[in-house]
C-alpha cells in the first residue's frame, strides 16, 4: 500500500524562468522608446522643421541611455530580491531547485491506517511498546484532525545499547514510508551536523536536515539522534560555542520549525512536519530544555523471550529455513544461561550470518 501525500510549500523562495540579462532588457526598452517616439514625430509632424530631420539613431540621447540602464538595473535588482536568494551563488540556487512547487509530507488518512501501522511494528518489537503506543495515538491524532501530513511528539529513548532503540525508529520509517537520516550525538560537531554550519565557520557546509530535504525530496523525514546525552559543543573561528541543543530547540517547536532558516542558504524552511526519534543510554546528561519538549521513555533490558520473538520474525522475513531459525534460538538460550544475554545488535549479526551460510549451502 502507497502512503498517501500533501504537498506543501517547503520554502519561501520563489523560482523565476528566464531572467533576462542586463543588455537585453536595456536593449528591449531602448527600442520601445525609440518606437513611441518615431511614432509621436508621424502623428505630429510639425515638430520636426525640414532641417532638422532626425534618423531613428538620434531618437534616443545619451541622458536616454543612462536613464534606462539605471531603470533596467532597478528592476532587475527587485526581481532578484523577489526571489529569496539573490544572496546566493549560482551553483547553490541550482542545488535548491528540487523545491521548485513544494514538498510531499506522507499522510495517514483513517484512524484504521494508523492501527495497521502500530499493529506491524508492534508484532515486530513488542519489547517497544511504550515507543510504539506514543507514535500509534500521534498518528490516529493526525488522521483525526485531518493533518496535512503525519506527526507524533518528539522521541527520547533510554535504555541499555543494543536493545533496538535505532532499529525501531528505521523500521518505524520503513512502515510510514518516510525517509530517514541518522545523526551520531557523540560527534564533535554534531549540532552542525544536523542544521548545518553559515559560512564563516570552518566547515559550512547544509546540514543533514537540509540535506535530506533536498536529495529525497520530501518534508517529513525522520531524523534519528543517537546518543543525545552524550552530545557536545563546537566552536566557530569567532570563539562563539553552539550546542546539538541549541541546533534542535527551535526544531521541535512546531511553530517555530515552521519558519526555521537554514544557517547555510539562508532561507526560511517549513520544518514542522519532520519527526524526531532520539536515543540516550542513561538520562544522565539529557539537558532540561531537551527533557521538556520531548517524551522521555525508560525502556527495560530485553528478556530470552523478546529475543527468540525477534530471530523467529527475523529469520521467517529473511526465508530461513526451521533448523537454522531454532539453532539461532538454542544459541542465544545457551548465552542467557551462561549470563551473557546478547544484543540485538548481536542477534542481527548473528542472523546475517546464518543467511549467508544458508545461501552458499544452497549454491554448493
Amino acid at each position: 500500500m502507497t502512503r498517501a501525500t500533501s504537498t506543501i510549500p517547503f520554502s519561501t523562495i520563489k523560482f523565476i524562468d528566464n531572467i533576462p540579462r542586463l543588455s537585453d532588457l536595456t536593449e528591449r526598452l531602448t527600442q520601445k522608446l525609440r518606437e513611441i517616439r518615431m511614432e509621436l514625430n508621424q502623428r505630429e509632424p510639425d515638430r520636426m522643421t525640414a532641417g532638422r530631420a532626425q534618423s531613428r539613431y538620434d531618437l534616443i540621447t545619451d541622458v536616454d541611455t543612462i536613464r534606462i540602464k539605471r531603470r533596467a538595473m532597478r528592476y532587475l535588482e527587485r526581481l532578484h530580491n523577489s526571489t529569496g536568494t539573490q544572496h546566493l551563488p549560482q551553483r547553490d540556487e541550482a542545488l535548491l531547485t528540487p523545491l521548485r512547487g513544494g514538498l510531499p509530507v506522507a499522510r495517514i488518512v483513517t484512524e484504521h491506517e494508523a492501527d495497521e501501522i502500530a499493529a506491524a511494528l508492534h508484532a515486530e518489537m513488542p519489547w517497544m511498546a511504550p515507543a510504539t503506543e506514543v507514535v500509534w495515538h500521534g498518528l490516529r491524532a493526525s488522521a483525526r484532525r485531518g493533518l496535512l501530513g503525519l506527526r507524533f511528539d518528539p522521541l527520547v529513548l533510554v535504555g541499555s545499547p543494543g536493545i533496538g532503540k535505532s532499529y525501531w525508529a528505521r523500521r518505524l520509517a520503513h512502515h510510514l514510508e518516510v525517509p530517514t537520516t541518522s545523526i551520531d550525538a557523540t560527534g564533535e560537531s554534531a549540532a552542525f551536523s544536523l542544521g548545518g554550519a553559515q559560512r564563516g565557520w570552518g566547515s559550512a557546509s547544509p546540514g543533514k536536515l537540509m540535506q535530506t530535504a533536498l536529495r529525497e525530496r520530501h518534508a517529513g523525514p525522520i531524523v534519528i539522534i543517537d546518543e543525545v546525552e552524550k552530545s557536545g559543543d563546537v566552536q566557530s573561528n569567532q570563539g562563539s560555542r553552539h550546542t546539538l541543543t541549541d541546533a534542535l530547540l527551535p526544531l521541535l517547536e512546531r511553530m517555530t520549525a515552521e519558519t526555521w532558516e537554514c544557517p547555510y542558504y539562508q532561507i526560511r524552511c517549513g520544518m514542522s512536519w519532520v519527526n524526531w526519534v532520539m536515543t540516550a543510554n542513561s538520562r544522565w546528561g539529557l539537558p532540561a530544555p531537551l527533557i521538556s519538549r520531548c517524551i522521555v521513555l525508560d525502556l527495560p533490558d530485553l528478556t530470552g523471550s523478546q529475543l527468540r520473538i525477534f530471530v523467529e520474525a527475523q529469520g521467517t522475513g529473511r526465508g530461513l529455513p526451521r533448523v537454522a531459525i531454532d539453532a539461532t534460538s538454542d544459541a542465544i538460550q545457551r548465552a542467557i544461561a551462561a549470563g551473557r544475554t546478547p544484543s540485538l545488535r548481536t542477534v542481527s549479526r548473528m542472523l546475517d550470518h546464518v543467511e549467508l551460510q544458508t545461501h552458499r549451502q544452497l549454491l554448493q
